[in-house]
């Protein structure tokens, strides 16, 4: 999860989609409501390199690492996949990869190569110049005002992210900054800040109407739009799990914090109704294997990526 403007990788763009709302994500993944697998090989495949690496490789030597994955996936060794053990699969590789996404950045930030991210180091990768505003001085510009209010909860995060009393982030720091989601000790951070978000009257909750934000019924309206109708109904049924009309810390960090295991568990059951040819609700490697095309554009395999990382398919993981 990104908290402030900075771009995610392809291949992790479901998993930040989720974050934001998977609107744009969702449209293009399923055009006219119908799952496109082209979708995958040309947006999540890993760009032209990656593309160009896939077709290389012999199909001999295709379905000798996709087996290799298969034999991970396969966690009780049965030689079949359950619904649990891809869904499994699937979060293990979101994670992965966005911690490898996350050393390549700090790579990219450490301008003078000390093992530390510095806050001007941070400025200067993402926006070419060192920024500084005043925390109490608010802009005229709504549009610089705006992105002030961005560019101070980033310094908040990073500052967060910080735990000892070097001045810069080190790489497990700088890993807490960029996925504060995946870090014990940021958790509240996250909490906190969504809360000074969306908690208007302040009483520690969001209510429903603080969830929908600025939304305000068209008095000439009949009935609410289509959008707030989904809305209230994630509100109620998919966040207030105690019913009470408001969401708790808890609660609202399900809200704020990406879905990993909702996306990999439709993943799971789009392979499962897509490949599984006796309907027993598991795959065999056999079934696997008669599908391979559509085993290769699922975010089982991301997208073709792990036959391409000797950290899924090599035998000593």
């Amino acid at each position: 999860m990104r908290l402030g403007p900075k771009p995610a990788a392809l291949g992790l763009l479901l998993l930040c989609a989720a974050a934001a709302g998977a609107g744009d994500a969702e449209e293009l993944h399923y055009a006219q409501g119908e799952h496109r697998a082209d979708y995958h090989r040309e947006a999540l495949l890993g760009g032209q390199e990656e593309v160009d690496e896939y077709v290389k490789l012999t199909p001999e030597e295709q379905h000798k690492r996709l087996k290799s994955i298969i034999k991970k996936i396969d966690l009780d060794s049965d030689g079949f996949l359950t619904e649990s053990e891809l869904s499994s699969w699937i979060q293990m590789s979101f994670k992965h990869y966005a911690m490898q996404e996350a050393k390549q950045q700090f790579v990219e930030y450490d301008k003078n190569s000390d093992g530390s991210v510095s806050w001007d180091e941070y400025n200067i990768q993402m926006y070419d110049r060192v920024i500084d505003f005043d925390e109490n001085t608010a802009l005229d510009d709504a549009e610089e005002e705006s992105f002030r209010q961005l560019h101070l909860k980033d310094k908040k995060r990073f500052e967060k992210a910080n735990q000892d009393s070097d001045p810069g982030l080190n790489l497990e720091e700088f890993i807490a900054f960029e996925h504060p989601e995946e870090v014990d000790y940021m958790t509240e951070f996250v909490i906190q800040e969504a809360l000074e978000e969306h908690d208007k009257n302040g009483d520690g909750f969001v209510s429903l109407e603080e969830f929908l934000g600025d939304y305000r019924r068209d008095p000439t309206a009949n009935e609410d739009p289509e959008w707030i109708l989904v809305e209230k109904d994630r509100f109620l049924n998919d966040y207030d799990k105690d019913t009470d009309g408001r969401l708790d810390p808890q609660e609202l960090l399900a809200w704020v914090v990406p879905n990993n295991q909702g996306i990999a568990q439709e993943e799971a059951l789009h392979l499962l109704d897509e490949m599984d040819l006796n309907s027993d609700r598991k795959l065999s490697e056999a079934e696997i294997l008669e599908n391979q095309d559509l085993f290769l554009t699922s975010e089982a395999t991301d997208y073709g990526r792990q036959l391409h990382d000797e950290h899924f398919y090599h035998e000593e993981l």
